[in-house]
């Protein structure tokens, strides 16, 4: 912060009001002292009475002067005389304030919306200067996050075309195929209808999906909140994946502590979230032979973390795997396209309950790993990516 900076043209204005002051001060004090004397000569008693008389104060046996009438008059008038000058050049200075804090506003005001009011006021013009700086900052800060999610709709309606397109383009050739009997035999005709078929369930699968996810965004989304073991659910989504996991080789092992590991959460919500990272981890967990379900209580929230001994996911893409329509290996195929909006959705769910998730991968161990409050109604603050990977070390040993 700095002070303001004022023009020669203001700086004379201050020396003139200040020389106006004092001329103005000094021709009253002159009329002070003109009609003091006229009323002494009127009545000659009170110069004895009131300017010439000395009191004496006794102290022991040392006598103490004060200041006459007179001399304590003259001193009175000339410190009221500098109280008045500073009051008008503070005043003025202040109004010289204002003005520039009025200029800085209209800058502003024409589209300079990442300037700021960087002066050193008075007190009382400080606040105002702060909160036209924290105003400024708000609305530049509305008007990013309008302009991301404009670009954000753009890319989803893009993203979405493109993935209904091409299953659609599929449906329609084959479909086309059988129309105009372009087949051989009944079984080419099988094969062209089974395929419109696996294309029309990939469609109705990015439909749900695109539907649970703008749903899931929603921040008005009611929570139908219960109490629950944590530990007990993780079980459940461990049997009801136990025949899926067995024809790939892959076994699923739950621990957790303490059991029960209760906590207050929306149980539907969560069981999408643990559904599409354990199809996530089914899918795409090449030459994995465990899936691990772990529940911790650390303070007032529970840590879960979902974990494959897959192949490591390059780190590059970490930070990527929560965006839409994002595929690490970047392929659409039927085998393991998906409909690239799981991990979006299981990211809005968890936020939705004041928690957050993210990924970390090792040669070891690919882990997606949730933070959740145990009670609803905090949002719990996500740490700096440098600390995660202390934080695993810690929960996970």
């Amino acid at each position: 912060m700095e002070k303001v900076h004022l023009t020669r043209k203001e700086k004379s204005e201050l020396w003139g009001e200040g020389l106006i002051t004092v001329i103005l001060l000094l021709m009253l004090n002159l009329a002070v002292v003109v009609l003091g004397k006229q009323i002494i000569a009127a009545d000659p008693h009170l110069e004895n009475s009131i300017w010439g008389i000395k009191q004496v104060m006794t102290f022991g046996q040392d006598n103490v002067h004060l200041w006459s009438w007179r001399n304590l008059v003259v001193s009175g008038m000339a410190i009221v005389d500098a109280i008045v000058v500073y009051w008008r050049l503070i005043r003025r200075y202040r109004q010289m304030q204002m003005r520039h804090v009025i200029a800085e506003l209209h800058y502003i005001a024409d589209g300079h919306l990442d300037h700021r009011i960087r002066f050193e006021v008075n007190s009382d013009l400080q606040k105002v200067v702060a909160s036209i700086n924290a105003l400024v900052a708000s609305t530049v800060n509305s008007m990013e996050e309008e302009r991301r999610i404009e670009k954000s709709k753009d890319e989803l309606i893009t993203n979405v075309s493109h993935d209904i397109r091409t299953p659609l383009t599929s449906i329609i050739g084959y479909l086309g195929l059988i129309e105009d009997k372009q087949y051989r035999s009944e079984d080419e005709l099988v094969k062209y209808t089974h395929t419109a078929y696996l294309k029309a369930k990939q469609m109705k699968v990015l439909v749900e999906d695109l539907f649970e996810y703008t749903k899931a965004r929603q921040t008005t989304t009611p929570l139908n909140t219960v109490s629950f073991n944590m530990i007990a659910m993780l079980e459940q989504l461990a049997a009801s994946f136990e025949l899926e996991a067995e024809k790939k080789g892959i076994t699923i092992q739950v621990t957790g502590e303490p059991n029960p590991l209760m906590m207050e959460a929306d149980t539907e919500k969560l069981g999408r979230v643990f559904n599409n990272l354990l199809t996530n981890a089914l899918k795409y967990g090449q030459n994995a032979q465990h899936i691990y379900l772990d529940a911790q209580k650390v303070g007032s929230e529970a840590v879960i973390k979902v974990s494959n001994d897959g192949e490591q996911i390059p780190n590059h893409s970490l930070s990527q795997l929560f965006d839409r329509f994002y595929r690490v290996e970047g392929s659409r195929s039927q085998e393991t396209g998906g409909s690239g909006l799981g991990l979006a959705i299981a990211q809005s769910f968890v936020s939705l309950h004041g928690g957050y998730i993210y990924a970390d991968s090792t040669p070891e161990l690919t882990s997606f790993v949730i933070h959740l409050p145990l009670k609803l109604g905090t949002t719990l603050k996500r740490p700096d990516p440098g600390l995660q990977t202390k934080e695993e070390e810690t929960i996970h040993g």
